[in-house]
């Protein structure tokens, strides 16, 4: 999916759907973690036998984890880090490229960095700025 311009009023009133998306990615990488013990095996064998009640519970999960991401997507909306359930807006931020960037659990949008600057680069959001 291609990224689209978000300004920062865009970005904040898509952010409760994103963080409905979200929860569901976190929720179905959750449950698939949490299976993966039990379930290795079971796919391992699955091609021989046809399956089972525990291959179709994570394969339900995936396809979870699956639409819920294609979701953001959808949205021009990147997902840069499904464990942090981290994403980014692209916006523009003096005349530059810049992501408006938030992680599952922050209450709002409230940071920004450099396309190059990743993570690590983030800083508090003015809204003068944008």
């Amino acid at each position: 999916m291609q990224a689209r311009y978000y300004t920062l009023d865009e970005a904040k009133a898509a952010l409760p759907a994103v963080k409905e998306l979200m929860s569901q990615v976190q929720e179905a990488r959750s449950e698939i973690i949490r299976l993966r013990p039990e379930i290795w095996p079971v796919l391992q064998k699955a091609a021989q036998n046809g399956g089972n009640a525990a291959a179709g519970s994570v394969y339900s999960q995936f396809d979870k984890l699956e639409t819920s991401v294609k979701g953001i997507l959808k949205m021009g909306i990147l997902v840069k880090d499904i464990d942090m359930g981290l994403i980014d807006f692209l916006s523009i931020r003096d005349g530059r490229e810049v992501y408006l960037c938030w992680k599952h659990g922050e209450e709002e949008l409230a940071y920004w960095h450099d396309v190059d600057a990743g993570y690590g680069g983030r800083q508090p959001i003015d809204p003068a700025d944008f």
